[in-house]
């Protein structure tokens, strides 16, 4: 799969393209739309972006626990070096690496709730201007149709692509929607 990224100023405009997508067989999963204007996004039954997935929190902590472990490795080499393990257990180092590495990821998340998702960050200048940025994951199969939509609708500018959310997530996406529907 790929994401496709578009720059618009006009939610009615960013509403219509949505409805047409979805008629044209894109699912709304695969569909969001990222703003400034929550409100506005809401009001106009559009796929919003989660606020926890605008900012760089998994990657702020994933980032985190990577140093984490790394510094967590090193209190246990240390403390295997210097031959403190012997002198008392290895029950200390242990418990200290574990802190570390808790503490680190945790420092790690709360770097990256700060900080604009990575894969956003090039269209914060924009976003801080009102506009809004849509954008569509699609797969091979989908192109055509995503070109073809696109092309009826002039406001809407290129941005770019770039990497998508596995297919995996939209089908759980998918049927979860359909699960919804269908419960009582």
């Amino acid at each position: 799969m790929k994401r496709h990224y578009y720059v618009s100023d006009d939610l009615d405009d960013l509403e219509i393209v949505e409805r047409d997508l979805v008629a044209a067989g894109v699912t709304t999963p695969q569909i969001h739309v990222l703003s400034e204007d929550d409100a506005g996004v809401e009001e106009h039954h559009l796929h919003n972006v989660e606020a926890v997935l605008k900012k760089d929190v998994v990657h702020g902590t994933e980032l985190g626990a990577v140093v984490g472990v790394v510094a967590g490795a090193a209190i246990l080499l240390l403390a295997w070096f210097s031959g403190l393990t012997e002198t008392y257990t290895w029950v200390p180092p242990i418990f200290l690496s574990v802190i570390v590495v808790g503490f680190c990821t945790w420092e790690g998340g709360l770097i990256g709730i700060q900080e604009p998702h990575v894969d956003f960050q090039q269209f914060q200048s924009q976003l801080h201007e009102g506009k809004h940025i849509l954008f569509v994951d699609v797969n091979t199969d989908q192109e055509q149709i995503l070109r073809k939509v696109v092309a009826n609708h002039p406001k809407l500018k290129d941005a770019g692509e770039g990497a998508s959310t596995p297919g995996w997530i939209i089908g759980a996406q998918q049927k979860w929607a359909k699960f919804v529907q269908a419960a009582p």
